[in-house]
């Protein structure tokens, strides 16, 4: 009878012992698992040890949104559709207009030159950015009527006007140094480049023009972009 009781206590330890190594390696195996399935969130900093998953995909850097190049894809904060709109906004902005502009004369004359000098200086108030190119139509209005300026034949450029700055020109004109009274300037029309409606400014330069108008003595204008002497 005691040679069975130690013989059923020993089968009870080892089925003890037995049970107890199967409960051990379920454990384990539960515990391995995660790793195999670690995720890093788009934007995030956390590494990972779970394979190549430590690492940020393609995928998480293209949904971040990009308002510079409107290319945020399907990210809330995109604006674009991946083509980008800053580039071709810039490359459709309008001409300046007449009602968009700010008109300023001033004499620009220097001692000792030969001819007179008016800059007309243009500035864009129209609350955005323009572009401008070529030449001013300018008339002067005197006592006799209206003399027009011609070209001085200058290269024209084209400028984008930022809203707020200023691009101006040159009037050049024959000074009176005949002693007599000349004509009398009464006014000056300025119309912008590819417009045609026009401004009246107050002449800031000599009173008068020579009665007579020689070869090369006439009014000349000059392109925008080009303010100084003329040509």
């Amino acid at each position: 009878m005691r040679v069975h009781k130690v013989t059923f206590a020993v089968l009870a330890v080892a089925a003890g012992l037995s049970l107890t190594a199967c409960q051990n390696g379920d454990a384990d195996a539960g515990q391995s698992a995660p790793s195999s399935t670690s995720t890093v969130l788009p934007g995030s900093n956390a590494s990972s040890t779970g394979g190549s998953s430590g690492t940020q995909s393609p995928d998480q850097s293209v949904a971040k949104p990009s308002a510079a190049t409107g290319s945020g894809g399907s990210s809330s904060g995109g604006t674009g559709t991946g083509t980008g709109t800053g580039t071709s906004a810039n490359a459709k902005v309008g001409k300046c207009t007449t009602d968009e502009l700010e008109f300023t004369a001033k004499d620009n004359t220097i001692d000792g030159d030969p001819d007179g000098t008016v800059v007309v200086e243009l500035t864009n108030g129209g609350g955005r950015d323009c572009t401008i190119s070529g030449y001013a139509g300018v008339d002067l209005k005197t006592n006799a009527g209206t003399v027009s300026a011609k070209r001085t034949g200058q290269a024209t450029t084209s400028t984008v006007l930022k809203n707020g700055k200023s691009i101006d020109f040159p009037i050049n004109y024959p000074l009176n140094k005949s002693g007599g009274s000349g004509v009398r300037i009464t006014g000056l029309v300025v119309t912008p480049p590819d417009e045609t409606k026009s401004v009246t400014l107050t002449w800031p330069g000599a009173a008068s023009l020579p009665v007579t108008d020689g070869p090369g003595a006439s009014v000349k204008v000059g392109p925008v972009g080009s303010a100084g002497q003329g040509g």
